[in-house]
């Protein structure tokens, strides 16, 4: 795999931003339907670029190295911040 196909793939999703594992499947069902082979608007082709898309992203979603350091953490989780104000206190 190379940032070229990566950034390909990403384009076949229409993805933009940070997406998850079940948003990146609920996308890949969505377009599916949309163009499978046997649907009124289906495309073939469409079809097997974003098949061949979500593989490859999915892949390198699960063999992901995550950095488990605290800045990474709070930009996954930014209200996990403890303050001295009533909203952070649960």
């Amino acid at each position: 795999m190379n940032y070229e196909k990566f950034e390909k793939a990403l384009e076949a999703l229409d993805i933009v931003t940070r997406i998850t594992q079940a948003e990146l499947k609920e996308k890949y069902l969505k377009l599916s339907k949309i163009y499978h082979p046997d649907m009124p608007q289906g495309d073939a082709k469409k079809f097997k670029e974003i098949n061949e898309a979500y593989k490859l992203i999915n892949k390198y979603m699960q063999n992901f190295r995550f950095v488990l350091d605290e800045e990474e953490f709070y930009k996954q989780y930014p209200f996990s911040r403890k303050s001295k104000d009533w909203f952070y206190d649960f």
